[in-house]
């Protein structure tokens, strides 16, 4: 029986359309030589501030959330996006410290009780990994998946986006995009589940290697939705949990038991020619080496007030030969915060002089969060958009 190739229109339709900043970001993901330096809409967790950058009236995010988003990104000058959330109830806060009331509010419960069992120590992780976690997986890994319907859906999800954003913010994949086996501390606890890392690694590992094998498929649907779809080929990988040099593991257990599953899983993307960035909120010097070599192509996310080498890892290659790809942002921890604007315009230079000749990206490190200085995100933006136009020699 003869098939036939679906073709999906995809970023086609925007082709020749694109505004300057799209563009921009566009040359940049291609490592064309460019003037100036694209930057990132900056994620933004407090209402006000969001509503204030944005330009719009006070109470405007509760009525229309993604009017004043988009705004926000037209006002700043962003020229791409990756993670489009607009209505966030459990990030957008009101006042300061509503950032931290979920996460408080949990770590107070004191130990943490999943599907009956108590988890206060490792041997509670391993006994619900074992009885729940594994057989769960198990179970869902056997659900069949319409590939084709899979694909077509991703893209559209993306065009649809990208419509909405116009054609001056590059919307890229994220979202629905990736999968890889996860270090699960949000679940079991940073300490419990450490612990239960050193001292049960062979039971943890079946749940890493039935969550790559999950992963192949998704990934291989992600991998041709960017293809087919002729969208950005970058994606950046979050965790949401500490980096694996940042926790309380050995590296050598990971290399046994994690890396090779997470080598495994971003494979389908390795072999579209996806580059993979990874967004780190700990420090890099341990694991950067080993993510390259698993495929991943850059890093997002710097924190170097976690001893984040920056500098080093702007002149790192991927297995490649090539420069990495870097998505730099002025700390929201330090200098947002606790900084003055002078600070924000000394930093911001120091990682355009540091960073890579190509495939530089800047914005913020993270979600800006309520109590940082409304005048050092304002000289924020600023400076992000003077290196849009001038680039680094303006």
């Amino acid at each position: 029986m003869q098939t036939h190739k679906r073709v999906h229109h995809g970023y086609a339709e925007f082709s020749g359309v694109w505004g300057e900043n799209a563009q921009l970001a566009w040359d940049t993901l291609e490592y064309r030589p460019t003037r100036g330096i694209p930057f990132r809409t900056m994620t933004i967790v407090e209402r006000g501030l969001l509503e204030r950058l944005a330009g719009c009236e006070r109470g405007a995010y509760c009525e229309n959330p993604e009017r004043v988003c988009l705004e926000m990104q037209r006002h700043s000058g962003a020229c791409c996006n990756d993670q489009w959330i607009p209505a966030d109830p459990l990030q957008i806060g009101e006042h300061e410290g509503a950032r931290e009331a979920g996460r408080d509010s949990v770590m107070a419960r004191g130990p943490v009780v999943i599907d009956g069992i108590v988890i206060d120590g490792p041997e509670a992780v391993a006994e619900h990994v074992e009885r729940f976690d594994v057989p769960r997986r198990i179970r869902d890994g056997h659900r069949p998946t319409d590939e084709d319907v899979a694909v077509r859906r991703l893209i559209a999800q993306e065009v649809e986006t990208q419509r909405l954003f116009g054609c001056n913010v590059l919307k890229l994949p994220h979202r629905g995009f990736q999968q890889f086996p996860r270090l699960d501390f949000a679940t079991y606890g940073c300490c419990n589940y450490s612990r239960a890392l050193a001292l049960f690694p062979d039971v943890i590992e079946r749940t890493f290697a039935l969550q790559a094998d999950a992963a192949v498929v998704h990934n291989r649907i992600a991998a041709r939705a960017i293809v087919e779809g002729g969208l950005p080929k970058v994606l950046r990988l979050d965790c949401d949990a500490p980096a694996p040099d940042c926790i309380l593991a050995n590296l050598a257990v990971l290399d046994r038991i994690w890396f090779p599953h997470f080598a495994r899983a971003v494979q389908p993307f390795v072999d579209a020619g996806v580059r993979l960035l990874w967004h780190c909120d700990g420090g890099l010097s341990g694991v950067a080496p080993r993510l390259i070599e698993a495929g991943v192509g850059g890093f997002h996310g710097f924190t170097v007030e976690h001893s984040t080498d920056y500098e080093a890892t702007c002149r790192m290659t991927d297995r490649n030969g090539d420069l990495l790809m870097i998505w730099a942002g002025v700390s929201v921890v330090r200098t947002l915060r606790l900084g003055k604007q002078s600070d924000v315009v000394h930093e911001l230079r120091w990682l355009v002089e540091n960073g890579p000749p190509v495939g530089l990206f800047l914005g913020a490190s993270g979600p800006i969060a309520a109590g940082v200085n409304w005048d050092n995100v304002k000289t924020l933006v600023e400076g992000l958009s003077h290196y849009r136009e001038h680039g680094r020699f303006g």
